[in-house]
């Protein structure tokens, strides 16, 4: 693993963002269809011949985030009437307007002597002729000039949609090649947009179902090392794994870390029976939380660490139950019609996400905790196993395609149930987990 050192630091009299700006240039996000807001994005200033290149690299990273949201639209470069050659050039405001810029960024990249790179932005509402908040200026080692591209494009995402950034994040998953019925397996991780991918585990051994730790520096995932289902964790930094719970277990699997990283929540099947279970990761000490001759699976734990929803079949077939962290019976609810399954709690606490089966077809939905308001975002032969962005606005998940030369790959759709999109990956992917923003 590459270490990475950002800094978002105060220069040239730029500071800091404020958490929200008030003004003109604000998309309003709602359950409609929505016009994209058109934006304009320069090549960033090279303020030496070392940072041409990437400078370049830098303003299409951008350009590429807030264009895959939906819900902006750049103006190609060759549109651009202003020409800007100076990062404290007066923006002129007339050039803009004529090509229906709403948005404006501008920066500029420097690489210095020891080979750092200093990266400055503005973003400005061309309509009402203002910068949008304040400048920045990020630091950072050379090999982590996409971080710091991400982390201008949140800034901006942020500043005009109120919504918490996303980019500058990280995603785990099962990387699979060979033949469907011969499938190997084993864990990757990488940048959010699929670049930079790092693969953490060999295909020796079946994997399934990883999950970052509330920092990203752990993943949790059911491993098959021994033969059965186990529960492991693995440290992304140094790849060393250590299997977690009882060993006399026949099966522990679908593992997920409470929100704080000091237990871990799983299935476990004892006696024949199959139960949910909370592990203290520091002390090893293990609470049985259900108790009940059904199967119990797929727990998350709700933001504040107090609530687990979990799928169960004890209505006889697989449902939505939410229950204490301490364990109990839990409410049901799901309702409508089918199996519902692999839930999973948003950042933000207000919904929960799942996989539906119905009438031959797959669901990824979303519901509020109480059940209502049931929205399904997609629809297709296999979608499953939804993972939520950091900001509780994007969900990923899998979707396999049919047939014998079907494979699984991963796709990202808003949580209106616009922009579905396919992830990028190298070979067929499943299992996405989105991790939390890097520091």
């Amino acid at each position: 693993m590459t270490a990475i050192w950002i800094a978002a630091v105060a220069a040239l009299g730029l500071a800091a963002p404020s958490a929200a700006q008030d003004g003109p240039l604000r998309i309003t996000i709602t359950d409609g269809v929505i016009e994209p807001l058109p934006f304009a994005v320069p090549t960033f200033v090279a303020r030496n011949a070392a940072a041409q290149d990437i400078a370049q690299d830098i303003t299409r990273v951008i350009a590429a985030d807030l264009s895959n949201t939906g819900l902006f639209r750049e103006i190609p470069q060759d549109a651009h009437i202003a020409r800007v050659s100076s990062f404290d050039s007066t923006v002129q405001w007339s050039d803009w307007k004529a090509i229906n810029a709403q948005a404006l960024i501008t920066g500029s990249v420097l690489v210095e002597g020891d080979g750092r790179i200093v990266v400055q932005f503005r973003l400005f509402d061309v309509f009402s002729e203002a910068q949008l908040g304040d400048g920045l200026q990020f630091v950072g080692t050379s090999d982590g000039w996409r971080r710091m591209a991400h982390k201008v494009a949140d800034a901006a995402y942020s500043r005009i949609t109120g919504e918490g950034p996303y980019f500058d994040s990280r995603v785990v998953f099962v990387s699979e090649t060979g033949p469907k019925n011969a499938r190997q397996k084993r864990l990757a991780i990488m940048d959010y947009d699929g670049a930079n991918v790092q693969y953490l585990t060999s295909s020796d051994s079946i994997v399934l179902a990883p999950r970052f730790s509330p920092d990203g520096r752990r993943i949790i995932y059911t491993g098959y090392e021994s033969g059965f289902p186990r529960v492991t964790v693995l440290d992304v930094a140094t790849l060393q794994r250590r299997t977690l719970g009882d060993l006399n277990t026949n099966m522990s699997f679908a593992p997920r870390f409470s929100p704080d990283g000091s237990r871990a929540v799983y299935s476990a099947e004892v006696a024949g029976n199959t139960d949910l279970y909370l592990l203290d990761l520091n002390t090893g000490a293990s609470t049985r939380l259900t108790s009940a001759p059904s199967i119990e699976t797929a727990p998350s734990f709700s933001p504040d660490g107090s609530r687990i929803v979990f799928e169960s079949d004890r209505s006889g077939a697989p449902q939505l139950y939410i229950m204490s962290a301490g364990g109990g019976e839990g409410n049901r609810i799901s309702f409508g019609e089918g199996r519902y399954g692999t839930p999973v709690w948003s950042p933000r606490g207000d919904q929960i996400a799942f996989t539906k089966q119905n009438a031959g077809r797959f669901h990824i939905g979303v519901m509020r905790i109480d059940g209502s308001e049931e929205r399904l975002l997609t629809g297709a032969f296999l979608d499953e196993g939804p993972t939520w962005a950091p900001n509780g606005r994007v969900v990923m998940f899998t979707r396999e395609s049919p047939g014998a030369q079907g494979a699984p790959a991963l796709y990202t759709v808003d949580v209106t149930g616009r922009n579905l999109q396919r992830a990028a990956t190298p070979a067929a992917a499943s299992d996405p987990n989105w991790g939390p923003l890097l520091d």
